[in-house]
């Protein structure tokens, strides 16, 4: 199955969930036109308070569809834009892809992701124990972050729900996500 977009969300406020839209604008360098978190510096509230001059490694918010069906399965009710996503995707393990990896969204917007959203306590009042399910073990016992990838937007360009994913690898060595 190829990969693709399968709803496109923001918001003008710093809430949680985000509004689905008929399509999102990604302006290089800045992110999501008319989301609060667009911006070349740090956006998010915990961050700017840490360091407001810091470069906004958080412009866009990628999940994937096949987390919100899992998360269903598990008794939960959640919808794209919901846990704070721009982009909600299918298709594509993001979870899986490296530092650097370069997504090619619709016709000419480009996104190079740069980590691992790490869920924080503002899910469970989606609805409790939210948090917690975007939380797993691998075999080794490692922490495994599934809310999503962030990512800043390298080309700028409009994004729709039906638009094509292209997957774009880092030259070697492969680095693997972390938390941004």
């Amino acid at each position: 199955m190829a990969a693709s977009v399968i709803a496109v969300s923001r918001s003008l406020r710093h809430a949680l969930s985000k509004t689905n839209q008929d399509s999102i604008l990604l302006s290089a360098g800045l992110g999501v036109d008319g989301d609060a978190h667009r911006g070349a510096t740090v956006k998010h509230h915990s961050r700017v308070g840490r360091n407001p001059a810091a470069p906004n490694l958080r412009q866009v918010h990628l999940i994937a569809a096949e987390l919100h069906d899992e998360l269903r399965q598990a008794g939960f009710a959640v919808a794209p834009g919901q846990m704070g996503e721009n982009i909600t995707t299918s298709g594509l393990d993001l979870i899986a892809l490296g530092a650097g990896t370069r997504l090619h969204l619709g016709r000419s917007a480009v996104v190079e992701v740069t980590g691992l959203r790490n869920p924080c306590a503002q899910l469970d009042k989606i609805q409790k124990g939210l948090m917690a399910a975007t939380l797993d073990r691998d075999a080794e016992g490692n922490l495994l972050r599934k809310a999503g990838i962030m990512g800043i937007v390298l080309i700028s360009g409009e994004v729709r729900p039906g638009d094509p994913i292209g997957v774009e690898p880092p030259p070697p060595p492969r680095r693997p996500l972390a938390p941004v």
